[in-house]
């Protein structure tokens, strides 16, 4: 007896003493983690480390502590020691256009009008503070213009489009690598001689599409991998290759990857960040487009971005097929571009190419009540940050009806031809040339501080995140790049003379997340975009960490900016793995670098960003 009662005294001490170390973990659990609790569903700080002569990481043992946020970003002089590490399945995240965020918010999109693809950004408290991680076995691009045909399978690892269209010779799986022979779902046997068959038939001399340089600026709508875009290069054409990050996953990103311009984008609901008469000739091959919807506005924000006497090229079954579905929308599709004045300029097989007026003179015939109507007289067509699409036709301004075109110099005395519609905006001609001859001035010394870095394959895709009158990108007119120019909806659209220089850009608002895949740039020019940033308000932190998803491993970032702005970049560079390539004060006194008030001096500074992979990387590859 007196056995049995000590046995339960026992379990009962047993018990309790469970319990106590229960509650004593609990504890634990509350008190460290509740440290955590605001933070991003995103944060899972993970080990870095280094193998061999490639940087992985951080140089101590605080490099995977999450404390990395630094409160005042002007006067604090703590340096921001780390940034969490996003998890290894959130590596080609989005943020503007991430479907998990639309799913979790339950927003109320209208599948219809495709709303799920367009840009939909997370407020302050859901933005991502960690670092996109590469995927496993990642790395540095293949160099233009071998990129154009082959790129690391293990950069992008997305096979389904090499299957789903293994009969059009979009792409072929090859080992390692990804290799794009040229076709598309309309051109299976090569975009170049489909292109060339486009000139044919528009009677171009030697059947090459630039048109002796009248035709420069394309809009590829439903682009797939971008073969199309690619294969305009070689004829003085730069394509905006545009898709959704629709069921077709991942074929912007491949376009990128392959060196190509593209942005992810949908005809849907809001205009294109385009502004009115940018592109010579839109295309689209079996897009998969409803055309006829919502009274044709989808044709008419087409209609609008297109220039006088522009071209849409048509490759669908529609344009051929003799079944009833088919001769129906032909019928009405033909029916609706004669109202908008478009008459056809070619058909042949399975393409038409339609042409749009060179004056409102077609407009103003037109019998009452024909619909779609003009626009509004005040509606302003160059207006697209988030502006809704509307079902009506763009006019011409007086200046173009009068001249019944674009009056643009041929490609390439384009980029240096003063635009028409530097009037606009109240530019001189002078002021138009003396910033041209500016920047030409700072790129030169911008390489010339890169030369122990950059070769002459180094860099493809460049960015520059505050283009202004376009005149950086033009000074790149002799290096194998494109650049993609951004303006500010907040300042001056002049975006439309970027167009009218032969070049391309976007409108974007950088206190949010921009419109592409994670390690899609070479290099970011930064012109005093974070003065801008302080002056809205906007945290400088989150678009550091923004700058570090667009930019590839080992790529490149210019900032110029005022000495105090670029101090307080200076704390991040560790918790970012950059690294200072150089840092030259700049002499006041340019338009460029106005001094400030309190006598600060303007500095270029200039980062590289390090390849790093996660632990669980460095696993899988090895």
């Amino acid at each position: 007896m007196m056995r049995g009662r000590s046995d339960g005294g026992q379990k009962k001490r047993l018990i309790a003493s469970v319990c106590a170390v229960a509650l004593f973990l609990c504890f634990l659990y509350m008190y460290y983690g509740s440290s955590n609790q605001g933070s991003s569903a995103l944060e899972y700080g993970r080990s870095l480390r280094k193998l061999g002569s490639s940087y992985l990481s951080g140089d101590d043992d605080n490099d995977n502590k999450q404390d990395g946020s630094v409160t005042s970003e002007e006067d604090s002089l703590v340096v921001a020691k780390s940034f969490p590490v996003c998890d290894d399945r959130h590596s080609e995240i989005i943020p503007c256009l991430d479907r998990n965020f639309i799913y979790q918010m339950r927003l109320k999109l209208d599948l219809s009008l495709m709303e799920h693809y367009e840009r939909h950004c997370p407020p302050p408290e859901r933005k991502f503070n960690c670092l996109i991680p590469p995927p496993p076995g990642y790395k540095v691009p293949i160099k233009w213009p071998k990129s154009r045909d082959e790129v690391w399978q293990a950069n992008i690892p997305h096979t389904h489009l090499a299957k789903e269209k293994s009969d059009q010779n979009w792409m072929v799986v090859k080992g390692d690598k990804i290799n794009f022979p040229g076709g598309g779902t309309h051109f299976h046997y090569g975009a170049d001689k489909y292109i060339a068959s486009i000139a044919n038939m528009l009677n171009f001399s030697k059947d090459v599409l630039n048109d002796e340089g009248r035709l420069r600026t394309v809009l590829d709508v439903g682009c797939g991998v971008a073969s199309f875009g690619a294969y305009l290069l070689s004829s003085d054409i730069i394509a905006m290759s545009l898709a959704p990050n629709d069921v077709h996953q991942n074929q912007i990103q491949f376009a990128l990857e392959r060196g190509i311009p593209a942005y992810l984008g949908v005809l849907g609901t809001k205009r294109l960040p385009y502004p009115s008469r940018s592109f010579e000739l839109a295309h689209c091959s079996r897009c998969r487009i409803d055309w006829l919807q919502r009274d044709g506005i989808l044709l008419l924000e087409l209609d609008r971005v297109l220039r006088p006497g522009g071209y849409f090229a048509y490759s669908s079954p529609e344009a051929y097929a003799q079944d009833e579905e088919d001769l129906r929308i032909w019928k009405e599709m033909s029916a609706l571009v004669e109202r908008m004045c478009w008459r056809i300029a070619a058909k042949r097989n399975q393409t038409v190419v339609w042409q749009k007026p060179l004056s409102n003179d077609c407009y103003l015939e037109r019998e009452p009540g024909t619909q779609p109507p003009l626009c509004r007289s005040d509606a302003d067509p160059d207006a697209v940050y988030g502006v809704s699409m509307e079902a009506c036709i763009t006019p011409y301004s007086k200046h173009d009806h009068k001249t019944k075109g674009s009056g643009l110099a041929p490609w390439p005395a384009r980029m240096t031809s003063p635009p028409p519609r530097l009037a606009d905006f109240g530019y001189s001609t002078h002021m138009f040339e003396k910033d041209t001859e500016l920047w030409k001035q700072q790129v030169d010394s911008y390489w010339n501080l890169m030369s122990s870095k950059v070769k002459s394959n180094t860099v493809r895709n460049i960015m520059d995140m505050k283009a202004h009158m376009g005149s950086f990108a033009a000074a790149l007119k002799d290096k194998d790049v494109w650049v993609m120019n951004v303006v500010s909806p907040d300042g001056p659209n002049t975006l439309k003379l970027i167009y009218d220089r032969g070049l391309i850009g976007t409108n974007h608002n950088w206190c949010e997340a921009f419109s592409t895949y994670p390690r899609t740039y070479d290099l970011l020019h930064a012109w005093t975009v974070f003065s801008d940033m302080r002056s809205k308000g906007c945290s400088a932190e989150d678009l550091l960490i923004e700058m570090d998803r667009i930019l590839r491993p080992t790529g490149f970032i210019i900032i110029r900016d005022k000495e105090s702005v670029v101090e307080s970049i200076k704390k991040y560079m560790k918790a970012l793995h950059w690294e200072v390539v150089a840092s030259e004060k700049v002499t006041t006194g340019s338009e460029l670098d106005q001094e400030s008030e309190d006598g600060e001096n303007n500095v270029v500074f200039i980062v590289q960003k390090k390849l790093w992979l996660t632990s669980e990387s460095l696993r899988d590859t090895e």
